[in-house]
């Protein structure tokens, strides 16, 4: 399938609508696709694009979607797509993989797949997804958006810091620059890195992860530059991929399991 791309934003009809009419039209796509992608291992295109006004605002996050009976562009809830892409008993992950590289690069996947940090974040896939960003940059500045944390709507800058602040602090430390230039270095940083390169980006990432991990029993071996470099080093190769990007989430993830490996030791 070729996607054509339009100079505005454009998003699929099944992503305008109240909550409850989105939630039933996302779970009809998703059946759609995964029945097409059975067949042939290919995705149809959506059936209809709606263009987005300039200046509307898009839901881009579900805990800002407070006004459910209210219709509106809900972004977010492509994951309700990928949720009924593969019916039960048989592995999502390989379907929602194929979706993503396909819909990523359409302006309206590239938003959410940049965003909502699916699957594992490691480097290469960071790296996809915030070129994708990029080469949409300006149909997706056209609108605004909810996103955490709680306020009015926001730029896209305001929500590419609030989502991927954490791949610009690792990937690009120096700062200085906007927004999407940030991202350009660090997608370009991240799609060469080495395992040496995403080790020296998990450990400056690292303090912000120790600082949002919770309760912790060993925190202050956690804390140890030296400690956390030889487990990064002794990490097997799905693990470290899981982590390679240095999002916040998945390196709390590593936190919290070297914890309880010290506690049984």
């Amino acid at each position: 399938m070729t996607l054509r791309q339009p100079a505005s934003l454009h998003l699929p009809s099944f992503l305008q609508g109240t909550f409850r009419s989105v939630q039933q039209k996302t779970k009809r796509e998703g059946l759609r696709c995964g029945e097409q992608y059975r067949e042939d291992g290919t995705f149809p295109a959506p059936r209809q694009m709606l263009e987005v006004p300039a200046g509307e605002v898009v839901v881009a996050h579900e805990v800002v979607d407070l006004q459910r009976e209210r219709p509106a562009w809900r972004l977010y809830m492509v994951s309700h797509v990928m949720g009924a892409l593969a019916p039960d008993g048989q592995s999502a992950f390989p379907v929602r993989d194929d979706y993503e590289a396909l819909f990523r690069d359409t302006v309206w996947g590239a938003l959410f797949f940049a965003t909502t940090h699916m699957g594992p974040v490691s480097a290469e896939r960071t790296a996809r997804r915030l070129q994708s960003v990029l080469r949409f940059w300006e149909p997706l500045q056209s609108a605004r958006y909810l996103f955490k944390p709680l306020r009015g709507a926001q730029t896209l800058e305001e929500v590419m810091v609030a989502s991927c602040d954490w791949a610009m602090d690792a990937w690009y430390p120096e700062g200085g620059a906007s927004v999407r230039a940030r991202l350009e270095v660090a997608a370009e940083r991240m799609a060469r890195a080495t395992r040496e390169d995403c080790i020296d980006a998990i450990l400056r990432e690292m303090p912000r992860a120790l600082a949002h991990a919770g309760k912790l029993k060993h925190r202050q071996m956690l804390a140890d530059p030296s400690f956390q470099r030889e487990r990064l080093a002794t990490l097997d190769s799905w693990s470290f991929e899981r982590v390679s990007g240095a999002c916040t989430g998945y390196l709390i993830w590593l936190l919290t399991g070297w914890d309880r490996e010290l506690g049984r030791q």
